[in-house]
């Protein structure tokens, strides 16, 4: 078993303190289940370093930290380095469902994209097929007449899963339009695209605000599929995804009382509740049973 202690909200005595490095989009949901943690342990505090999930990997490998919180998977190469530092992989545990949405401002009349489309405004290589690079609103049939001119994007910065996985899942691994304007964190991007009626951009689902509105995506049937909970849970929306905990734990061996008390937590109804309730989407039965065996 996963958790072979106690049950979530069981009274024992527990203490530490539990240090995190990684996914800034996983920092309120990260503070939120240390916090409830706390209530429940008063001797237990969740340290959490917010510097996007690159550093996640780093930190683990450098023994800085037991737990890696990541908006995407780790790299193939990021796991490999863990590997053949410790001789043996990191856990890799699934905590929410999230997804990648592109915004644009609340008064704009587009709804929806195609992969090609979004592949062709935000990269220079057209790597998903698009026929040519779209820069201007006027090059959309739905913005035809949108007098806006130049599209302004926006996105996240290379230290952020977002940025990597936009990168591989939404542009076929291109390039990035060199004109983009970076930001450290989903919120700031959605903040720009909804004080810019020119403005779009991508970011987490969770920083959806009233000032911008998430498109819908078409998939490859030719539907376009909203953002909305079902479809980000079903991963029937195209740009669906995981959020992870990597966790560096020894083969055999069991983790601290407080790490155990985290995971017990965030594998819980209440800490699938605390997700939801942070903007993510929790993990249908299936994922958190398949979990709890290992």
């Amino acid at each position: 078993m996963l958790l072979p202690s106690l049950a979530w909200g069981q009274p024992a005595t527990i203490s530490g303190t539990l240090g995190a490095v990684g996914s800034d989009t996983m920092a309120g949901l990260m503070l939120r289940w240390g916090e409830t943690l706390t209530t429940r342990y008063p001797e237990v505090k969740l340290q959490f370093q917010a510097s996007g999930s690159a550093s996640a990997p780093t930190a683990l490998m450098a023994g800085t930290t037991r737990l890696g919180p990541m908006s995407r998977p780790m790299t193939g190469e990021e796991r490999d380095n863990f590997i053949e530092r410790y001789g043996y992989p990191p856990l890799e545990l699934k905590v929410a469902r999230d997804a990648l949405i592109v915004v644009v401002h609340r008064h704009n009349p587009l709804r929806a994209l195609t992969r090609q489309q979004v592949d062709a405004i935000f990269s220079t290589s057209l790597a998903c097929g698009g026929e040519a690079p779209i820069r201007r609103w006027e090059q959309l049939p739905a913005t035809r007449d949108w007098s806006f001119g130049s599209i302004a994007l926006h996105g996240r910065n290379l230290a952020s899963g977002t940025h990597g996985l936009f990168q591989q899942r939404a542009l076929c691994g291109g390039r990035f339009r060199s004109d983009i304007s970076e930001h450290p964190g989903s919120s700031a991007v959605v903040a720009a695209v909804g004080e810019s009626a020119n403005a779009m951009g991508y970011a987490g689902f969770n920083h959806l605000t009233p000032a911008v509105h998430a498109l819908s995506l078409y998939n490859d049937e030719g539907i376009a599929i909203p953002p909305n909970e079902a479809a980000i849970q079903s991963g029937d929306y195209p740009l669906s995804r995981y959020l992870y905990l990597y966790v560096n734990l020894p083969p055999g061996e069991r983790l601290p009382p407080a790490e155990q008390a985290l995971l017990r937590l965030i594998m819980s109804d209440e800490g699938q509740q605390i997700a939801r309730a942070s903007g993510f989407v929790p993990l249908t039965s299936s994922v958190l049973d398949d979990q709890q065996r290992w």
